[in-house]
């Protein structure tokens, strides 16, 4: 009986570890996690074209409590030393910096601007180090402005920590 009653206790608090879907908006899933009391609101989704195919290729949006809008691209690669990344949405470029294997938006605001009008965005930049060429992702923004307002009512600006999402 105690292994029981110990187990009601304890899954829940293991469950909150865990991503919760927030629900599929088009090519965009979002989700929020909660991790140590903090929340973390999310939105991405997959490449549909690369020039050059690798597994998880992802373009994500986050909240958090250290900062909203934060745009991110998973690469699947380590990109090279200060690689400079752009974004294309429409007419709109967008510059990232790089860190190991990721992209994140220099104006994380702008590039949320640009992906709730545009319609593909086109990510281009350099090959793994010592390879040469271009890397070109597309990234499908069907359904990017009802997954950005999802995450954006599960963590509200102003909001921090355990509040969030209650």
């Amino acid at each position: 009986m105690i292994p029981a009653l110990a187990a009601l206790f304890v899954v829940p608090a293991l469950a909150q570890e865990w991503p919760r879907r927030l629900g599929e908006f088009g090519a965009w899933t979002a989700a929020v996690h909660r991790d140590r009391g903090q929340t973390m609101c999310f939105a991405f989704t997959r490449a549909r074209r690369m020039t050059h195919p690798r597994s998880d290729v992802v373009l994500s949006v986050t909240h958090r409590a250290q900062g909203r809008d934060q745009v991110a691209i998973a690469s699947g690669y380590t990109y090279p030393r200060n690689a400079p990344v752009t974004v294309e949405v429409g007419r709109t470029r967008l510059p990232f910096f790089t860190e190991r294997t990721a992209a994140y938006a220099r104006d994380g605001r702008r590039a949320v601007a640009a992906f709730r009008g545009g319609a593909e965005a086109v990510s281009r930049g350099p090959r793994a180090a010592g390879r040469q060429g271009t890397v070109t992702d597309a990234f499908s923004l069907q359904g990017f402005g009802a997954a950005y307002a999802a995450i954006s009512r599960e963590c509200p600006a102003g909001r921090r920590g355990r509040q969030a999402g209650r």
